[in-house]
Parts: C-alpha cells; structure tokens; sequence
C-alpha cells in the first residue's frame, strides 16, 4: 500500500501568481504593512486557499527577526493581567507575531533573570508590565531590544513606548469617593513588595491621604489568593478594623469579600471594599465590586501598535496616559 506523499508548501511566487501581485508586495500583505486592507485581505485569503504558510525560519534569515515579541507580566496569578496577556497574545497574531509569554510572580529577582533571557531569545521587541520599574537593568535592556511598559515608566530607560496609568489621578478618585462617602480609616492593600517601595501608586496614597485627613494603613498583599485572603483576615480581625479597605487590584480585593465572608461580615455593610482595575469578573460579585477602571482594550491596542513599530524601525507616539474611570457598583457603602 502506498502511502500518500506529503503536500508541497505552496510558495509566496505562487501567491502571487494567484492574485496578480509582486512577490514583493504579498510579502507587505502578509505582514499588514504599506498596502490597503481590500489587498491585505485578498492576499491572505489566496494564501490560504493555496496553503501557503511562511517559513519562520527563512523569515528570521532573511529580515534579521524572529517574529516573537517578549510579554513580561508582573505576575499571572492576577487576573487582570491575565486577561491583558491574552488580549495582547491575540492582538499581536493578528499582526502575524507571536508573543513568548513569561511570568515574574511578583518577584523582582525573577522579572530581572527572565528580562534577560527574554533579550537572549533575540525577540524583536519586549512588553513589560514592571514589578520594580524602578530597577537600574531596564535603561541597560531598552539599549538592546525595544521594550514597551505598561503601568508604570521604567526608571531611566529610553523605552520604545510606553502605556501608563494616571496613578495620581485614579489614587485621587478613589480615595475622594470614599472620603465622599464618610470613609476616614481605610486600609490600602497592594501587592507592593518592600524590596520595590517607590511604586507612583503606592507612595501618591500617602500623599493623597494627608492632604484629604485619613487614616491609611497600608498593608502588603502577597500574590496568591490564599495568602490575600490570609492578610484581609488578619486585618479584618484586628480591634480598630478599617471601615474600608481599597484594593490595588480587583483580584486583591476578592481575596478581602473572601475573608469578609468567612468572618461573617457583609459587605458593604461591615466592611466597604474597592478596587483598581475593574476585571469583568467584578460585576459578578454579591455586591458588584466598585473599581477604577484602565480601559485593558485600549492597553491592549496602544502596547501593540507601539512596540510592533518598533520592531519594524518605524517608532511611533512614545507616550500614552491612560485616564482612569470610575464603575461604581455596591460594594461602597456611605456613612452618614
């Protein structure tokens, strides 16, 4: 019995005998540039009709690139930061590039050993999402690869992009709103490790209470939600129990609804709790999570046009100021 023979891969000249063009501009087609979307789409559309896929290798050959863009998370045990890894993993194949998904689970060490194996990779651009932006290898490594940070600015480094949060204006509106609502001893949990304390977040929620006369306690919340958990209990239990607790990440403050419930306390209604990211799972709680919302759909579309023209040589805007937004719900109650 013969066995049938494997199917040739169809070239890019075929491709181009099939739809009238040079080889030249299919190759533009494939990869979205320099032609109009009516010729993006009719190129892609013989392409796959033919079976035409692009050789990863002899592509890397001949441009001097890999196709691969690094995704540094700060940490995915998050969940807002997953849905950002998924949204940019989708974003940049659209744009026929693949994202090396690495996590530094919180840990500067680790975001620093991963930084540089992510360079050694030879990807053709980097996105990070900075536990310790802080840290003096980020002005060494935009040296060598494009890199684009989101979240926070990455100390000294001439970066490629970069997609940051108005922190003073999204800290500013959460602690009014609670302020507003008659809130004066609110508990601020972050993910904030001691080894990184000059987060802009962290050190704009102290500024911002002493100009508005709270009493703010911050408190560490280790990643994990058994380990928030075991933190929102400890401080739930405390004798001067905070009438709110605001959360540097929606996921920080399931892990306090969690401990609220195992204690027997309600929310809002013994305890008021906030967040700072508005995961769409946070409309799913009983209450609703009130939250600061970063618009992740834009994150997602500014991060990618900005490191994907980089790693074509053809940098764009270097900076875009995400505005925050506030999505109340019920999880705020207001003290007469």
């Amino acid at each position: 019995m013969s066995r049938s023979q494997p199917r040739k891969r169809a070239t890019i000249r075929e491709v181009a005998q099939a739809t009238g063009l040079s080889p030249a501009a299919v190759s533009y087609a494939l990869r979205g540039m320099q032609v109009s979307e009516e010729t993006i789409e009719r190129v892609r559309q013989a392409a796959a009709e033919l079976g035409y896929e692009a050789d990863p290798i002899a592509r890397a050959l001949a441009s001097g690139r890999t196709g691969m863009i690094g995704l540094l998370c700060g940490s995915l045990e998050d969940l807002w930061q997953q849905s950002l890894a998924i949204g940019i993993g989708r974003a940049l194949r659209d744009k026929d590039r693949y994202a090396l998904i690495l996590d530094a689970a919180g840990d500067p060490a680790r975001e620093r050993v991963l930084a540089g194996q992510l360079r050694d990779q030879r990807v053709d651009g980097m996105i990070v999402q900075p536990v310790d932006p802080a840290a003096p290898m980020w002005a060494q490594l935009a040296e060598t690869v494009p890199v684009v940070a989101i979240g926070d600015s990455l100390a000294g480094a001439r970066t490629a992009g970069e997609v940051v949060f108005d922190n003073r204006a999204g800290v500013t509106l959460a602690l009014e709103y609670l302020r507003a609502r008659g809130h004066r001893r609110v508990a601020v949990l972050t993910p904030t490790r001691p080894s990184t304390p000059d987060r802009p977040a962290d050190l704009h929620v102290i500024a911002e209470a002493d100009r508005l006369g709270l009493d703010i306690t911050v408190v560490n919340a280790p990643h994990g939600l058994p380990a928030i958990t075991d933190t929102a209990r400890t401080l739930l239990a405390a004798d001067s129990r905070p009438t709110a607790a605001f959360c540097f990440s929606d996921f920080i403050a399931y892990g306090v609804y969690a401990a609220a419930a195992e204690a027997g306390l309600r929310v809002p209604e013994d305890i008021s709790v906030m967040g700072y990211d508005d995961h769409p799972m946070s409309g799913l709680l009983t209450p609703g999570l009130t939250s600061v919302n970063w618009d992740i759909d834009g994150i997602v579309r500014a991060a990618v046009r900005l490191v994907a023209a980089a790693a074509d040589g053809q940098p764009r805007r270097r900076r875009v100021m995400q505005a925050p937004e506030l999505r109340e719900r019920g999880s705020v109650l207001s003290r007469g």
